[in-house]
């Protein structure tokens, strides 16, 4: 049990120490103004478009002028779908602005991040940005923590209280395991309040400070997360009262069976009615703590599965219910393997049925786990590409990997446990001999002891001057072979007082002795058995993976899917896409003499931002062409943007140029080009392309 704690400790102290900022689950998927666009008039609002929706407070959206002053009206709404604005101020000056946000995806994730565009023209700015990023720091190590406690705490209540009821009902009786499920339950609901009062610190500033913050406790209870974790608090209450019952009344229950059992077997058939109805109540109790204790057990999982992953994306109505049956999948098989190491270290025998039992109840969750485990999958990660080039899909990878080891371990368990005797009469022969030398040796050692304190006595009182008598008295009472009414007629001539208040210290102690040297054996005996002994280390080793695997786990619940994860990268590549020199040549006719030829046009690099443009003119025969004046000017119908004019300058015949040419956003642009021939003749002609 040590061992397991210390592997435990270690395990999550490594990760979370070197563990980076929490991965936000929404991705800014597009702005209005774009990213490094530069608009010729000033917006009067920003947009963001989200890959899923978001929650906002006051101030999540925030756009700074290039001095740094706030120039939006403070707070933002949701203009459509995922797509959420702020307005802005009139009568913006030119330059770059700054638009940093802060929000809270739908599974209950932090997302931050900040972007520039211009009006008019770049120019430099004085805002300087944090580089902590949302859900990192203290408190999100100490989040992150609380995290895989709540995991652990609810896998080994739920598991441990599995376990008593469906594999081993003597074990309610055992206080080793009736300590790790009532640590379970501590864990979880210690871990619980401690994510509630850093959640509000966690989702805003970060800062440790803000952790006691009641006003900003009151905003995390109108929350999702906020609503989920106060369920929480609510359903450990009932199973604060499941786990009383189980080891309370259950265990009494239990043990009054037994008695009745042992007047039984003496003969007494007229106990059989009351035995009947004993064994009735007990299994009434039994079924009544299993459902009571299915439906708080599923209700936990739920306060996960409602504000996490499974809430948001995808087919979320089947994605909830079949977390719910992931995390109590995870719970019976890792929590009761946890119990039944409890049991085979700590407990003074397990029978071989019980063990039978969990194994097939293990079987059964790891089914679960692998259906739902491999839907989960497909949900979150939706292509074979992210399994390995997302970090999600890394973390997938390391968790299946895990989960098989873990699998090949509990192969071999099965193995020692289908070499366990069916019953366990040869270790219960073997216990009661043990039991019964144990006592003979302590017996004989008080016998021993107790000569010893006479005949020391005796000595004191010839010392003292004592009479013959009581000399004599106490000899006898010394001697092996004296009648046990003399040595009694000979004490009570003596003072009884001290005498009595000795032999209690005695009797005490001699029966702490004989405890001691029976466990002692009995631990010998237990741990001399090569079956018992091969199962224990094998289910130590799945237990040590276990930790590790949760561990993992709860990395991944903080992880950005791979889904999502890259279609930010696809939106992203599609933004700011090297789409090298765009080329285009368009035909002209001014209609007048020598009034034909052709403009073609390049623009460098051709994405968003600022591009190179060339213009060179030629004749049909493919000379150039010496115009007087080229226009040129950029549309783009689909958002309402331009004609965006550009004026170049003339560098050589026939070739004109003009650079700084800025495209505000990608988008399929119309292109217009305007070439005069003559002081009368012009053509305008155009051309649709797509830049960014």
């Amino acid at each position: 049990m040590g061992t397991l704690l210390l592997l435990f400790l270690a395990v999550a102290g490594a990760l979370l120490a070197g563990a980076a900022p929490v991965s936000a689950h929404a991705a800014l998927t597009g702005s209005d103004p774009a990213q490094g666009a530069v608009v010729d008039k000033a917006p009067t609002q920003v947009s963001l478009t989200f890959s899923e929706k978001v929650a906002l407070s006051d101030g999540s959206v925030r756009v700074l002028d290039p001095s740094g002053k706030r120039v939006d009206t403070g707070k933002a709404s949701n203009v459509s779908g995922t797509t959420y604005g702020v307005k802005l101020h009139s009568g913006l000056p030119d330059g770059t602005f700054t638009v940093s946000y802060q929000v809270v995806s739908a599974d209950s994730h932090p997302v931050s991040g900040a972007f520039t565009f211009s009006i008019g023209a770049p120019s430099t700015t004085s805002v300087s940005l944090s580089d902590q990023t949302a859900g990192g720091g203290v408190v999100g190590g100490l989040y992150g923590f609380g995290r895989y406690v709540s995991y652990a705490g609810f896998i080994l209540m739920v598991g441990g209280g599995a376990f008593v009821l469906a594999c081993w009902q003597r074990g309610a009786a055992v206080r080793a395991v009736q300590r790790l499920v009532v640590s379970g339950w501590v864990a979880l609901t210690s871990a619980t309040l401690a994510l509630l009062l850093l959640r509000g610190s966690y989702t805003g500033s970060g800062k440790v400070g803000d952790i006691f913050d009641l006003t900003l406790l009151g905003q995390v209870l109108q929350t999702k997360a906020g609503a989920a974790l106060v369920s929480r608090l609510l359903l450990l209450a009932a199973a604060a009262l499941f786990i009383a019952v189980l080891f309370g009344a259950y265990v009494k229950r239990d043990a009054e069976s037994a008695d009745t059992d042992g007047e039984g077997a003496d003969g007494e058939t007229e106990k059989r009615g009351p035995d009947a109805d004993r064994a009735i109540e007990k299994k009434d109790l039994t079924f009544g703590l299993a459902i009571g204790g299915t439906v708080v057990a599923a209700g936990l999982a739920a306060s996960w599965a409602m504000a996490e992953h499974a809430s948001t994306g995808i087919q979320a109505g089947l994605a909830m219910p079949v977390d719910v049956l992931h995390l109590l999948a995870v719970a019976l098989w890792l929590g009761g393997l946890t119990t039944l190491l409890v049991a085979l270290y700590r407990a003074p025998s397990i029978e071989a049925a019980a063990v039978r039992r969990f194994s097939r109840v293990a079987f059964a969750s790891v089914a679960a786990l692998t259906v739902t485990g491999l839907y989960q999958s497909w949900r979150q990660v939706g292509s074979w590409s992210a399994l390995t080039d997302t970090t999600y899909g890394q973390l997938l990878l390391v968790k299946v990997g895990l989960v098989a080891v873990l699998v090949g371990i509990a192969w071999i368990s099965r193995r020692w446990t289908a070499q366990l005797p069916e019953t366990p009469e040869a270790m219960d022969t073997a216990e009661t001999a043990v039991t019964a030398e144990a006592a003979d040796t302590t017996d004989a050692t008080a016998d021993t002891t107790e000569t010893a304190d006479v005949q020391e006595k005796q000595r004191a009182e010839v010392a003292a001057g004592a009479s013959p008598a009581a000399g004599a008295s106490s000899l006898a009472a010394a001697s092996p072979g004296s009648n046990a009414s003399d040595a009694s007629d000979a004490s009570d001539a003596s003072d009884k007082g001290p005498e009595d208040a000795g032999d209690s210290r005695r009797a005490a102690q001699l029966a702490r002795q004989r405890a001691a040297v029976a466990t002692a054996r009995q631990k010998r005996i237990r741990d001399a058995d090569p079956l018992r002994s091969g199962l224990r280390r094998s289910v130590l080793a799945e237990a040590g993976i276990a930790v590790v695997l949760l561990a993992v786990t709860t990395a991944l619940t903080s992880t950005e899917p791979g889904r999502t994860e890259e279609a930010a990268k696809a939106v992203t590549a599609s933004a700011s896409q090297r789409s090298g020199p765009l080329s285009l040549s368009i035909p002209f006719d001014t209609g007048g003499q020598d009034g034909k030829g052709t403009a073609r046009l390049t623009l460098d690099p051709a994405r968003v931002g600022g591009n190179e443009m060339h213009v060179f003119v030629t004749r049909p025969n493919g000379k150039a062409f010496d115009v007087p004046e080229v226009k040129v000017a950029f549309t783009l119908d689909a958002k309402g943007i331009g004609p965006l004019p550009v004026v170049p300058d003339r560098i050589a015949t026939g070739h004109w140029t003009a650079t700084g040419v800025q495209i505000p956003t990608a988008g399929d642009w119309k292109i217009t080009v305007t070439v005069r021939t003559s002081d009368i003749d012009q053509a305008t002609v155009n051309k649709n392309a797509k830049i960014g």
